[in-house]
């Protein structure tokens, strides 16, 4: 495991977070080029490729309630219409179906397929990032997961890490932050 530490000399307090439309190529790319643009404070972290929580949670050294675990959710609000979400947990929690239901005041609340979710975060299964890059996919976030300094996550490839300042996350992301989780089993 390699890290690297990719902080910039004063962290930037912009107001805005920097357009994710203009920014160039693959998930990857994207979200790398948003962190250097924003000035986050953050590490990248080389690993064995793995996209499991728990086990990836272990190869970077971070523990499991501080890891970012993306899942994209079908959010079914009418008999004919339906929108997708990616919820951010922590690692040691899941998905609260019936909170989201009755978030969006939906009919059903599914997981979305793999190949949607895929297409919707330009991620593989196991490397989706805690941002959206399409203005179709909704950003929420568990409160959680951003009670500590920093949060980990794949970066959009499987052997790539990040550990993200969570106050530059939580700037840049901008995400919506609702209780999302709930206790694993």
């Amino acid at each position: 495991m390699t890290a690297h530490t990719l902080s910039p000399d004063a962290p930037g307090q912009a107001d805005t977070a920097p357009r994710t439309d203009e920014l160039p190529g693959t998930a990857a790319d994207r979200l790398l080029a948003l962190l250097r643009n924003g000035q986050a404070r953050h590490r990248l972290i080389e690993h064995a490729p793995e996209g499991r929580t728990d086990v990836v949670s272990e190869l970077r050294g971070n523990a499991l309630n501080q890891a970012a675990k993306c899942i994209v959710m079908r959010v079914k609000v009418t008999k004919k219409s339906s929108r997708y979400v990616l919820a951010v947990v922590p690692g040691d929690r899941r998905v609260d179906l019936a909170r989201l239901k009755d978030l969006y005041d939906a009919r059903h609340v599914s997981f979305a397929d793999q190949p949607t979710a895929e297409r919707l975060t330009g991620c593989v299964s196991g490397s989706i990032v805690p941002f959206t890059f399409d203005p179709t996919l909704e950003l929420l976030v568990d409160p959680a997961l951003l009670e500590h300094q920093e949060i980990f996550f794949n970066a959009a490839e499987l052997h790539l890490s990040l550990a993200l300042n969570t106050e530059d996350y939580e700037r840049l992301a901008q995400p919506r932050v609702t209780p999302v989780a709930e206790r694993a089993a």
